[in-house]
């Protein structure tokens, strides 16, 4: 499949009672939408352009994150409010009902949609929920992760890199943990991973979904499960999930984030997934 040129991308931003959000559009036909947290709309625009050949594609930067700005920069993000925002925005295009793929915390965001608002999406797609309330040990790992938000708190942003990487039992050279969290940041990122922190973490791991709801009820999930995300907790919380729902994870090509390292594999597997339905 041919991808889209950038030219033919169209940005804007919707008015909603909280803030402004930023969001891009692109493509032709069924309307899919892509969706994360704490990443912005760039991480998908290479997957978002595959799809753009045969799809009407709606990507956006979740409240709080980069140009979606909120009137209130301290205020909390929940999975309810991502969902709503991303209600907001399907009605907005008014093309749906919509394919959603959520990735990560944009997966839990999808969870939330499909409870919330399942008239709007006929397929969820969620890609390695991280829904810590889902496994046995619970309890650890809520307080491992709290004491990684009070390092970061603390000014040890390497410290908190190195405590998510951990909690999150993934296993990185040395040179690119100093990378990704030694040094200072450009301010964009600094104040997204600042919110991310403070404002989102919390909300999206302890989320709680609604597991009847979403097994009983007319919207199509499927839980994603990168191939190489093995031992990870992604990995045990989207088997965890799968299996309350009553079934497996659909695998997909690469890790957590497969749909940056191998958008063409990634986009070929969504696809076949979404014809499935």
């Amino acid at each position: 499949m041919s991808s889209i040129s950038a030219e033919h991308v169209t940005a804007a931003t919707l008015e909603v009672p909280d803030g402004r959000l930023y969001y891009e559009v692109r493509g032709r036909g069924p309307l899919v939408a892509l969706v994360a947290a704490p990443m912005d709309a760039g991480a998908f625009a290479p997957l978002a352009d595959l799809l753009a050949a045969e799809h009407t594609v709606l990507t956006t930067d979740p409240g709080g994150i980069n140009r979606s700005v909120l009137h209130d920069p301290h205020q909390d993000s929940t999975p309810q409010l991502r969902a709503d925002d991303m209600s907001r925005l399907l009605a907005h295009l008014d093309a749906g009902p919509a394919a959603v793929l959520g990735s990560s915390g944009g997966a839990v965001t999808v969870l939330a949609l499909a409870q919330a608002h399942p008239d709007q999406v006929h397929t969820v797609i969620a890609h390695e929920p991280p829904l810590l309330g889902l496994l046995d040990d619970r309890a650890e790992l809520l307080a491992r992760e709290d004491d990684m938000i009070a390092t970061y708190r603390s000014g040890d942003r390497l410290g908190a890199g190195r405590q998510f990487l951990a909690n999150a039992n993934i296993q990185l050279p040395e040179e690119l943990v100093q990378g990704m969290f030694g040094g200072e940041p450009e301010p964009q990122a600094a104040a997204d991973e600042h919110f991310q922190y403070l404002h989102m973490i919390r909300g999206t791991t302890r989320f709680q979904p609604d597991v009847a709801a979403l097994r009983d009820g007319a919207t199509r999930v499927v839980v994603g499960l990168g191939a190489r995300s093995t031992g990870q907790i992604c990995d045990r919380t989207a088997r965890a999930l799968a299996a309350a729902l009553g079934g497996a994870p659909t695998m997909f090509p690469g890790g957590h984030l497969g749909f940056v390292e191998d958008p063409p594999a990634f986009a070929a597997r969504l696809r076949g997934v979404l014809a499935e339905g």
